[in-house]
């Protein structure tokens, strides 16, 4: 009969939990893996606001959302393409989308939006922003998705989840149905992420430092992970 040493058990038991950490960590690599090599998915990320148009403001530090909006998305774009995504941008630079400063900036910026959309013909739209509201207690993030696409839904719930794992010391928020032109322009699905509450004191003192922003970047990612492994969609 075969008796284990105490020596033996150590070492068997040290080679299993080495194991089992590396398929854990395998596994987790390939859930992005399989996403790339099969899907196909193109993702549209859209920094909300531009130019001359810096969208809201923040309370203490007079922060240009534009500016944080851009910042977010280009780490969000380095954690996509890491993962083999293709990525469209619809700005990516501080500059606007509507040529030349007139009236009509804002439809015009709105309008090359759209044109950019179609033109990729992406998996989905993830517009990012930064909220404001005149209550100064409010925090987190939020997220809204266009009312009659299933998709949208599915994906503003998984983005939301992220989101509230992120603000941990804050409420979770539920995803809420938008009546906005970045939504409803294409047939894609397509959410808008408001990050954070630039009229917060504790919420914009995070958003303008690096690393809150990567940390969100990286949540944003998480979220759009999840729905393409996880929903009942089929994309490959």
């Amino acid at each position: 009969m075969f008796v284990f040493k105490k020596r033996n058990l150590i070492i068997v038991t040290a080679l299993f939990l080495t194991a089992l950490t590396f398929l854990l960590c395998f596994a987790a690599l390939a859930k992005t893996d399989v996403i790339a090599t099969k899907s196909g998915v193109k993702i549209v990320l859209d920094a909300g606001h531009g130019g001359i148009d810096g969208g809201v403001k923040g309370g203490n530090t007079g922060v240009a959302e534009s500016e944080i909006n851009l910042a977010v998305v280009k780490k969000l774009e380095t954690y996509l393409i890491s993962a083999g995504i293709t990525v469209v941008l619809t700005r990516s630079s501080d500059a606007g989308l509507y040529g030349v400063a007139s009236s009509t900036l804002k439809r015009r910026d709105m309008e090359k939006r759209k044109e950019i959309i179609e033109k990729a013909a992406p998996t989905m739209v993830v517009s990012v922003h930064m909220n404001c509201y005149p209550n100064s207690t409010r925090r987190g993030g939020q997220t809204f998705y266009r009312a009659d696409s299933e998709s949208s839904a599915v994906l503003a719930n998984s983005i939301q989840k992220s989101l509230n794992g992120l603000y941990k010391d804050v409420k979770d928020y539920s995803p809420l149905k938008g009546d906005y032109y970045i939504l409803n322009c294409t047939e894609y699905p397509s959410v808008i992420a408001e990050c954070g509450f630039l009229s917060n004191p504790t919420d914009e003192a995070l958003l303008i430092t690096e690393e809150f922003q990567s940390e969100l970047a990286y949540s944003l990612f998480i979220g759009i992970i999840d729905y393409l492994t996880e929903s009942s969609i089929a994309y490959f």
